[in-house]
């Protein structure tokens, strides 16, 4: 009697825990299915299963079933009596009670057998790019990209690497020579257009957003193209200020030129009222030469006259055409600056492009090398990651944690500047 009692007892003890089990809010569990792990192909399980057989009041252990099993490529693992059984995708609590579920199936068991399954090995995950030893490495739980990089013996490194990091300083160097240089052609052309088109400011180009000390270059230039289009203006200020006082020169002769017309006028009819006096005797020789001379100072004078208005009118000219050539120039010279900048912008391009292309074989030989200019150049880390919808690529930084299956990209990618 009291082997019954005892017996009913661990009977009542088993079912209540199996009762405390299944109570668990729906809530609670689906909450845990949405954070627990989902398998996935090549990761590794152990299970175990046991049937509690109430009948004799003892567990039966199904050795047969127990051990460990791989998810295969199809993302099914294979069980004795029961066959393929579909893992991927699913957590080991789900893997577990179905395990249950096919084994009662099966053997048409009055209980569910009770199955366990904890993951023995997860999937690898995988390394690529710039690192010391690409390939596939063991993931454990708490990984994270830095520690997957660390496995990997850390950023590619050569034999060579001094070499390859002094190949790297001195390309940098160059950048940086050619960067300078660069931004301030790029602040002289936008300079130069302004000034070909009359803009009273310099608009600051699209390729001058990166450039450091774009400001600066463009309040110098400003300064420059102020001082200069100031110079201009004032030569053509002196040029209408020339030419104008040479037309009131024109004018001023002209009413000389008048007046002295009317004197000749006046003359011309003393000399031919004197001629004809001293025609008739009435008078003398010399009054007649006095009026020749004075009717020749007048001619004179309006001779003088002609010949500065002539003089002036040839400045005037001669103003114009230094205003036109004035202009001329300007825009010569501003087209002829701006060709040769383009020139020179074209040629720093090219040596800035084998600058940074010899900082990128030199990253590409040895990532130690950005340890001495890690303001040139930087490390990108990229996972790719099939959650069930196709492989994406995610940004990632060293501190991101890793799933099992991550593929990891690492690639020492130069700062543009």
């Amino acid at each position: 009697m009291r082997d019954k009692t005892v017996a009913a007892v661990v009977k009542m003890l088993a079912v209540g825990a199996l009762v405390c089990v299944l109570a668990v809010p729906a809530a609670s569990v689906a909450h845990a299915q949405d954070t627990a792990y989902h398998l996935g192909v090549m990761d590794q399980v152990r299970i175990r299963v046991a049937e509690w057989q109430p009948t004799e009041g003892t567990v039966k252990d199904w050795g047969v079933m127990g051990g460990e099993y791989a998810v295969g490529p199809e993302g099914a693992i294979s069980l004795p009596f029961i066959g393929e059984l579909m893992a991927a995708g699913k957590t080991t609590g789900e893997v577990a009670e179905e395990i249950g579920q096919r084994l009662q199936s099966e053997f048409a068991l009055r209980t569910v057998p009770s199955a366990s399954v904890e993951i023995a090995k997860f999937r690898p995950v995988y390394l690529t790019g710039d690192v010391t030893t690409p390939g596939e490495y063991p993931y454990v739980p708490q990984m994270t990209v830095l520690k997957a990089v660390s496995l990997a013996g850390g950023l590619r490194r050569s034999d060579a690497g001094q070499r390859f990091a002094r190949d790297f300083i001195n390309a940098s160097g160059n950048a940086s020579v050619h960067g300078s240089e660069r931004g301030r052609l790029l602040a002289r052309k936008a300079r130069l257009l302004a000034e070909i088109e009359g803009a009273e400011e310099i608009a600051k180009p699209a390729s001058l957003e990166k450039v450091p000390n774009a400001d600066a270059l463009l309040e110098s230039e400003t300064a420059l193209m102020k001082s200069r289009r100031e110079r201009y203006e004032l030569q053509l200020e002196a040029l209408a200020d020339l030419r104008e006082l040479l037309e009131s020169e024109v004018k001023s002769l002209g009413q000389k030129a008048e007046t002295q017309k009317e004197q000749l006028a006046l003359v011309q009819k003393d000399r031919e009222r004197i001629s004809r006096l001293s025609e008739q005797g009435l008078a003398t020789s010399q009054r007649r030469l006095s009026i020749e001379e004075r009717t020749a100072d007048v001619e004179a004078t309006l001779l003088d006259i002609d010949t500065a208005v002539l003089r002036a009118r040839q400045d005037i000219s001669k103003a114009n055409q230094d205003e036109i050539n004035l202009r001329n120039d300007w825009e010569a010279q501003r087209a002829k600056e701006l060709q040769d900048t383009e020139a020179e912008l074209e040629k720093l391009e090219l040596e800035l492009a084998t600058s940074r292309q010899l900082m990128s074989e030199a990253m590409a030989q040895s990532t130690e090398a950005l340890k001495f200019d890690a303001t040139k150049a930087t490390i990108k880390y990229v996972v790719v990651r099939d959650e069930g919808d196709g492989p994406k690529e995610i940004p990632v930084d060293e501190s991101t944690p890793l799933k099992p299956g991550d593929v990891v990209k690492v690639a020492s990618e130069l700062l543009m500047q």
